[in-house]
């Protein structure tokens, strides 16, 4: 069983960074791959990243180049940097973890069985 809270949404202005962060207990991220995703009220959640037990790491088309993700296994912690953010960034952001796979990570969230509470994000123009 693994416990995720996300913390550092908030409101910022485009082209504005903001890091969220995952906090996990119960069970060592070194044994997960670790997962963002993002939602949209009325739309269904997203995978924008996600890192494997090995370190590699998957983006969406969307965010590559302006979003990073990055995990920090001794502290339990895993992040989304998110920088040049835009409107369209604008929703609940959720962490999560998987099973590793011998491919590496996947951004499907049926995928991914413990999820965070979810933190907003939201950028104004």
């Amino acid at each position: 069983q693994v416990q995720l809270v996300e913390t550092g949404g908030g409101l910022v202005q485009v082209g504005g960074s903001l890091r969220v962060s995952c906090a996990g207990s119960g069970s060592s991220f070194s044994a997960y791959d670790m997962g963002w995703f993002r939602q949209i009220l009325g739309k269904e959640r997203e995978g924008i990243s996600c890192i494997s037990t090995d370190g590699s790491t998957l983006y969406h088309n969307s965010v590559k180049g302006r979003f990073t993700i990055s995990k920090d296994n001794a502290n339990n912690t895993a992040y989304l940097q998110m920088n040049s953010l835009k409107p369209e960034d604008t929703a609940v952001y959720y962490c999560a973890t998987e099973a590793p796979y011998a491919s590496g990570c996947t951004r499907a969230p049926g995928l991914y069985d413990y999820w965070g509470q979810g933190t907003q994000v939201t950028v104004s123009s």
